[in-house]
């Protein structure tokens, strides 16, 4: 037996051709056995284990994965070596590219582990307040720029260090392909020290067409989900140049703020006499409202002695300005209002939709629907409650309100349907009723 191997060993010797494409295919065989073993026993032995922790979502960066493929290639640049008659520059090649490929996995997997970093962080309480992504990404940055030096330097078979030497060259080259990068690098550090967005805030850009909650912060774009459920991507260092609102101080205050007018008919306003101020305490709300008021205007007429006698001398209660104490009685009073907030109603200034009562408060919660609801509630009641004032809300005319008007001008006992036929049968405007004729 001995013999045999003995001989046909001195029988590769005489064909050396033949020997090293056996070993070159002895290694790549080897190269792929530790590939497999590693891969279907060690990492599916270690995905099962990660699969019962708690941490079993962190197989999905793939970190073990792209380490494993490290093993394959140790083995093919440690034994190109052993292959008899392989020229040099060859195993020079082989040596190259493979230590070139493991300092590019071992980048890819440090990229990952970075990954895991921001994923555990986000697991904080107070990772909202100040996100690390955007500082990251930074590093990956830095990170595969080494790996490409180290590749690079790698593959040439040269040192790093003359590659480096001719980056000082090239970095004005380098500041003008990577501007937007530190463009951003900087609104990201000046957004986290200033706070001025978080995940999860609601933010408004209207040049941008953004209007939702911010879901991602990174180092180049931030994320915003508008209400219509599109997702907008502005650059980061847009929220330095560019303004916005931000609506987390109204989320965190606990009200949000309603800033509505009703627009009254000015030629309702009257003053109020007997009958109407006896009606109106009816209302529970202006009980006290009436008498005080009464009482005070009593008293200044009374200053007037003679003068007082003549009513355009003296001060009287209008119908609007007890509209304007009811309703600031009836937001008092109401359950949906925040009463440690603004609360006003004011007049402001008439325009020919006319005379603004502008009403200011807010409500006791920021949900939206229920925000809308609180609104619509109060609204609904005052534009109800107006009439028992005596007021009018002010509204341009609409088609039935000209149909209605035009009828009231027709002479009383002629039919419309009679008037129309009548229009239909004769020439241009003389068909045309006597009213419509006069005027």
């Amino acid at each position: 037996m001995s013999d045999d191997l003995a001989g046909w060993l001195d029988w590769l010797r005489a064909h050396p051709e033949l020997q090293t494409l056996l070993a070159s295919a002895t290694l790549i065989f080897a190269a792929w056995l530790s590939n497999w073993i590693v891969k279907r026993i060690l990492v599916r032995g270690l995905y099962r284990l990660l699969r019962h922790t708690r941490d079993g979502e962190l197989q999905d960066f793939g970190i073990i994965k792209r380490l494993s493929n490290i093993v394959p290639a140790l083995v093919l640049s440690l034994g190109v070596t052993t292959v008899p008659g392989l020229p040099e520059a060859a195993v020079t090649v082989v040596q190259n590219v493979c230590g070139g490929f493991i300092v590019l996995t071992i980048a890819l997997a440090l990229g990952a582990v970075l990954d895991i970093v921001n994923l555990i962080y986000q697991r904080r309480p107070d990772s909202r307040l100040h996100p690390i992504k955007g500082y990251l990404q930074v590093v990956k940055i830095v990170v595969y720029a080494i790996a490409t030096i180290l590749i690079i330097a790698t593959l040439i078979d040269r040192s790093p260090l003359i590659l480096l030497s001719g980056l000082g060259a090239m970095a004005a080259v380098l500041m003008l392909i990577f501007q937007d990068t530190l463009l951003s690098l900087v609104a990201s550090v000046q957004i986290t020290s200033n706070d001025l967005i978080r995940v999860g805030d609601w933010v408004e850009m209207p040049q941008l067409n953004a209007d939702g909650d911010v879901i991602d912060i990174a180092l180049h774009t931030v994320k915003i989900q508008n209400w219509d459920k599109t997702i907008t991507s502005i650059p980061t260092k847009r929220f330095i140049s560019d303004s916005f609102k931000n609506w987390r101080g109204m989320q965190e205050s606990g009200g949000r703020r309603i800033k509505r007018s009703l627009y009254l008919d000015q030629q309702s306003v009257h003053f109020l006499d007997a009958d109407e101020r006896k009606r109106l305490y009816r209302f529970s709300l202006l009980e006290d409202y009436l008498v005080n008021k009464r009482k005070e205007i009593d008293e200044w007429n009374a200053k007037l002695a003679e003068r007082g006698q003549d009513p355009v001398n003296t001060r009287r209660v209008t119908n609007l300005g007890t509209f304007r104490a009811y309703v600031e009685r009836y937001l008092r009073a109401h359950p949906g209002v925040h009463q440690q907030m603004t609360l006003i109603v004011r007049q402001l200034s008439p325009t020919a939709d006319g005379l603004p009562l502008e009403i200011y408060c807010f409500t006791n919660t920021v949900a939206w629907t229920q925000y809308e609801a609180i609104q619509s509630d109060i609204f609904d009641h005052l534009l109800a409650i107006l009439p028992e004032f005596g007021l009018r809300v002010f509204q341009h005319p609409s088609g039935a309100d000209m149909r209605n008007w035009g009828e009231s001008l027709m002479p009383r006992g002629a039919p419309v349907l009679a008037a129309r036929e009548e229009h239909s049968t004769e020439d241009d405007g003389k068909d045309l009723p006597g009213a419509f004729q006069q005027r």
